[in-house]
């Protein structure tokens, strides 16, 4: 643990006694938003979590349920750039508990909703909740790491991902027993998370207060044309892999399940241990991930999380149930093993900017990729679940653009000028 002197930074100082107050690690507040992201997933997870529930109470076709996960993916995702841009402007440590407020009442909706229409809203309340909570969220994790931005971020992320891991679990032992009112349980997660992030707040406004700034604003960056152009295009590529990343985690999260039981008639129960093996096994990989990438290289990571996953995502549909679970648990592991370092190769792209730039590889790249899970849904519906399936798993090929991504030595130089 860190030791409790002085973490804020003092408006006035020389800068060697700044980078020596920015040099401790506060785990305290690492652990609570990573708790927080724990929180605010698993929520998120009832969405995909509660679908055969709902498909079948409600009648719903494959296309329906990709436009629950489309108005999910969207609301969550677009705004987020938004919100961290306004956050880098002016910092607003209040949306923290607002967010958790705002998922409070979409999770006690959705308990309660009894028609399509009324899903969509609860799931959309939700959405401007974790919107809210995650580009400030990754605000309060950097400001916390010191030193140690790639551990602080696998901190961060994989608390996100262990909720996410939930899901299945979540359908097995609450909403098959219990049905679609299984989800008011999860209030309680929310009325946590509110309690959390309201003590996060206090000392996120505190460091602010104290006069905190983060490192070399963009604003104040001069860049060459040159420069700024291969910056652009290396953000176009990076945000183009989240979005694929996204894309193929959604095949596998959001109807993976139903492809057990329709090929190996599986009981739903039984079918979702297979996705949260897949999930559980792509937090593991989330908190390697940055250590793996000190060691071989940020570009090198996410090339090979992506290249890596290939022959695991090729082989899925055409192997037994044993081996099925294990592509799942080595496929989950690679892919999602880049999952951190894309925020922190975006993050030396545009130091300064956390908030945006978290925003937009965590919020625009997953709404893209639930344009994806929509584009999945309607696709089954017309050519079959297993013909789609053959088809996303070449989806991890195209990971090979990372190749055209800056070196390590180069985002270095970068990040550092």
């Amino acid at each position: 643990m860190t030791n409790n002197r002085t973490h804020a930074l003092p408006s006035k100082g020389t800068g060697a006694e700044d980078r020596n107050l920015q040099q401790a690690t506060i785990y305290r507040i690492l652990l609570a938003v990573s708790f927080v992201h724990l929180f605010n997933d698993s929520i998120q997870a009832v969405i995909p979590a509660i679908f055969p529930i709902l498909k079948e109470n409600m009648l719903l076709s494959f296309a329906q349920i990709g436009w629950i996960s489309f108005a999910l993916n969207m609301t969550s995702s677009v705004i987020q750039p938004i919100i961290g841009y306004a956050a880098d402007r002016k910092p607003r440590p209040i949306l923290l508990p607002l967010g958790m407020c705002c998922t409070f009442l979409g999770v006690l909706l959705l308990a309660y909703a009894n028609n399509y229409v009324l899903v969509l809203f609860s799931v959309i309340l939700v959405g401007f909740g974790s919107a809210a909570f995650h580009p400030e969220g990754m605000r309060v994790a950097h400001m916390a790491a010191g030193l140690r931005k790639g551990l602080s971020q696998s901190i961060f992320q994989v608390g996100g991902n262990a909720g996410q891991a939930l899901g299945p679990m979540l359908t097995k032992w609450i909403f098959i027993p219990f049905g679609q009112i299984g989800a008011l349980g999860f209030t309680i997660f929310a009325a946590a998370g509110i309690a959390v992030q309201s003590y996060v707040a206090r000392w996120y406004q505190q460091m602010l207060n104290d006069g905190y700034t983060f490192r070399k604003k963009a604003a104040a960056r001069s860049l060459d044309p040159a420069r700024s152009k291969s910056i652009l295009t290396a953000t176009i590529i990076l945000v183009f892999l989240v979005f694929v990343r996204s894309w193929y985690g959604a095949s596998i999260g959001s109807y993976y399940s139903f492809y057990l039981m329709e090929n190996y008639s599986m009981k739903l129960d039984d079918a979702q241990v297979y996705i949260f093996m897949y999930l559980a096994a792509g937090a593991v990989g989330t908190f390697f991930g940055g250590p793996l990438a000190d060691r071989f290289g940020r570009r090198n990571l996410i090339l090979l999380s992506m290249v890596g996953t290939v022959p695991f995502a090729l082989a899925l549909p055409f192997v037994s149930q044993f081996w099925a679970a294990i592509l799942l648990l080595i496929g989950g592991f690679i892919l999602l093993s880049s999952f951190s370092v894309t925020v922190i190769y975006a993050q030396m792209l545009y130091p300064g900017n956390i908030g945006t730039v978290s925003g937009l590889i965590t919020g625009l790249a997953f709404g893209l990729g639930g344009i994806g899970s929509l584009v999945i849904g309607n696709l089954i519906d017309i050519m079959g679940i297993t013909t789609v399936f053959i088809a996303c798993g070449f989806l991890p090929l195209l990971g090979l653009l990372a190749l055209l991504l800056p070196g390590d030595e180069k985002l270095e130089q970068w990040a550092s000028e």
